[in-house]
């Protein structure tokens, strides 16, 4: 069994920023399939057993579950070093972003993703408004880019590894980054680290059309 093994699935962006994370920390690791879309994080032995909240990701090390990407990007990071600010400043401008990425970013492209993607709403006055959420979103960071390599210090931190994940999904995403210019430069400097894989092969698949 390896040292770390990560609940998850390849539809998951959340499930993918500790995955990238276990994958850029060169660590032994394995994903554990979650069958989400036929209910598995709903079932009472997944609650019981792997996460109370009925969530991915969880990770399993050394007997301890930890849950919540941001959680368990900040417990990989104290594990092995890497990743994280060099002061207490930089670790709070990391969380900063790490928040936004959670309230701002991810949420709104992921919901606006998972609609079109997975339900197959089509375009509704909802998804409208999270396209609108998403693009504003897009367009701070896009500019907060500007003459800069990385989110929130010089170097590579879990806060580009959290905020990065939802847009390496393609077509999925049912819009276009190309006028983000400064977002996908930053995109492409991630995929040259070592290690790096798009989601559908670092993780199990869970969804069937």
């Amino acid at each position: 069994m390896s040292d770390y093994q990560l609940y998850c699935f390849a539809e998951s962006g959340n499930a993918y920023k500790a995955a990238l994370m276990l994958q850029f920390c060169q660590l032994d690791w394995e994903a554990v399939k979650v069958d989400y879309f036929n209910d598995e994080t709903r079932s009472e032995t997944y609650r019981e057993n792997v996460n109370e909240l009925g969530e991915v990701p969880v990770l399993i090390h050394a007997g301890q579950h930890y849950s919540q990407s941001g959680v368990i990007l900040n417990y990989l990071s104290d594990q092995t070093g890497k990743f994280g600010g060099a002061n207490k400043a930089e670790d709070y401008e990391i969380l900063k972003w790490i928040l936004f990425d959670n309230h701002k970013f991810t949420s709104y492209i992921a919901t606006y993703r998972f609609l079109l993607t997975f339900l197959k709403t089509g375009k509704t006055d909802v998804t409208d408004f999270f396209y609108g959420r998403a693009q504003s979103a897009l367009q701070i960071v896009d500019d907060h880019l500007k003459g800069r390599e990385f989110i929130a210090t010089d170097k590579l931190t879990i806060a580009d590894i959290s905020m990065c994940s939802y847009l390496y999904y393609g077509d999925e995403l049912h819009f276009d980054l190309s006028p983000f210019t400064n977002v996908v430069a930053w995109l492409d400097r991630i995929k040259s680290v070592n290690g790096w894989q798009p989601p559908y092969e670092l993780m199990p698949v869970s969804y069937q059309a």
